[in-house]
C-alpha cells in the first residue's frame, strides 16, 4: 500500500467533525476520522485529524499513489475545508435571522458526501420518512452490499453498478419502500450506464433526467445539489426541518405549526448564491421577533 499525506490550512475558521455519520461509513475515533472509499473499483483508505494549530491532515493509504490522492480530494471536498466563507461572513454576519448563529459558528460547513451518487441514493432512501427510519434502511444496505476492508472493519456505500444490478425486491427487503426500491435501482442503472453524469459541472443537465423518473423529485434532487454537488445556492426546501422551522417561527413557537414549501423558497432567496448555507445555519438559530422574520420576507 502507497501513503500519501497532506497537511492543508483552511481559509475559513474550519472545525473537524466529531462524529460519523448515521450510515456507519464514516468512522470517527480519537478525534480522527476514517472512510473507506473506492476509486474505479479500487479501495483507499482516508483518514483525517485536526491539529492544534489549526491544520487540518489527510493521510490515505491505496494500491495506487493516483488513487490515495482522489480519495484525499473527494475527502477534502466533503468537508469542504478549502472552502472560503469570508464573503458570506461579511454579507451576513449581522443579519437578523442567521447572523447569531453564523457569529457563534462562523466555522458551520454543509455535510456532503464524497461521491455524488452516495447523496442521491440517500436522498431517494429518506423520502417521506424520518431520518432515523431512513438510516436504519441505509445501513443495512451498507452491510448487505457495501465492500468492506477486512483489516479496518470499514465498508463504502455500495456504488451505482452495485445497486444497479440489485433486484428492487432484494432493496425492499432492507425496509425501503416499493416505489423507492425501483426509483433507486433505476437511477443506478442510469449513472452506472454514464447516462447520467453526476459528476459533470453541468448539474442542471443531470437534474432534468432524474426529474423525468418517477417518485424522483425536487427534494431529492435539490439534496444530491446541497450535499454531493457542493452547491451553496441550493436549499432543499421541501425537507421537513424547513418547513416545521419556519412554521414554528410564523406562529410564534407552535410546535405543531407547518410552512409550505413556496414559503421556504421565498424566505431563503434573499440570499442568492449562499442560501443552502443561510438555510443550514438557519436551523441553528434563535427564533426571530415578527418584525425580523417580516423584514425578511
Amino acid at each position: 500500500m502507497i501513503e500519501v499525506r497532506v497537511e492543508v490550512v483552511p481559509t475559513w475558521a474550519f472545525r473537524l467533525p466529531s462524529h460519523g455519520g448515521g450510515d456507519g461509513v464514516l468512522r470517527c475515533r480519537g478525534g480522527v476520522l476514517e472512510r473507506l472509499l473506492h476509486v474505479e473499483g479500487r479501495p483507499a483508505i482516508v483518514r483525517v485529524a485536526q491539529t492544534a494549530r489549526r491544520r487540518v491532515l489527510f493521510g490515505s493509504w491505496a494500491a495506487d499513489r493516483a488513487d490515495a490522492e482522489e480519495a484525499i480530494a473527494r475527502m477534502r471536498f466533503a468537508l469542504a475545508v478549502d472552502d472560503d466563507l469570508c464573503p458570506f461572513w461579511q454579507l451576513y454576519r449581522d443579519d437578523p435571522l442567521i447572523g447569531p448563529s453564523l457569529r457563534r459558528a462562523p466555522w458551520l460547513r454543509i455535510r456532503r458526501r464524497p461521491v455524488a451518487f452516495e447523496a442521491l441514493a440517500w436522498g431517494i432512501c429518506e423520502q417521506l420518512i424520518d431520518i432515523v427510519r431512513a438510516q436504519a434502511i441505509e445501513r443495512r444496505i451498507v452491510r448487505a452490499l457495501g465492500p468492506c476492508c477486512p483489516d479496518s472493519g470499514l465498508r463504502d456505500v455500495p456504488s451505482s453498478a452495485a445497486l444497479a444490478a440489485c433486484a428492487p425486491a432484494r432493496l425492499e427487503g432492507f425496509a425501503l419502500a416499493g416505489r423507492r426500491a425501483i426509483a433507486l435501482k433505476r437511477v443506478a442503472r442510469e449513472v452506472a450506464a454514464g447516462r447520467v453524469d453526476l459528476e459533470s459541472r453541468d448539474h442542471e443537465r443531470a437534474w432534468r433526467r432524474l426529474l423525468a423518473t418517477p417518485t424522483i423529485g425536487r427534494w431529492t434532487v435539490e439534496v444530491l445539489a446541497v450535499h454531493g454537488q457542493g452547491r451553496y445556492d441550493i436549499v432543499p426546501a421541501g425537507d421537513v426541518n424547513y418547513l416545521k422551522l419556519l412554521g414554528r417561527w410564523q406562529s410564534g413557537g407552535n410546535p405543531a405549526a407547518r410552512a409550505d414549501e413556496g414559503e421556504v423558497r421565498a424566505l431563503f432567496m434573499r440570499y442568492g448564491e449562499w442560501a443552502g448555507l443561510a438555510a443550514a445555519h438557519a436551523l441553528r438559530a434563535p427564533a426571530p421577533a415578527g418584525r425580523q422574520l417580516a423584514s425578511a420576507a
